[in-house]
């Protein structure tokens, strides 16, 4: 059974949908739905694998002092 669903969304983001559904030749229904299934999908989202490398480095920083003032000051001070 399908059920109407009405949504309040920027306009800007409203004409992104649309072009995104021309070049993917679904509509912005099938979009939103093929969306909302994934929510509550059990199985990992395609393209959001952790590599080897980035599986890894969990947990490598815990307990580490280190605060995200820090990393933007190394930042500012690398790219000077």
């Amino acid at each position: 059974m399908n059920t109407k669903l009405t949504l309040r969304l920027d306009d800007r983001l409203i004409d992104r949908a649309k072009r995104y559904s021309d070049r993917s030749g679904k509509s912005v229904s099938q979009l939103v739905a093929d969306y909302f299934a994934l929510i509550e999908a059990d199985e990992p989202i395609p393209g959001t694998e952790l590599t080897p490398r980035v599986r890894a480095m969990i947990g490598a920083l815990k307990g580490a002092s280190v605060t995200e003032e820090d990393y933007r000051r190394h930042l500012e001070e690398k790219y000077r």
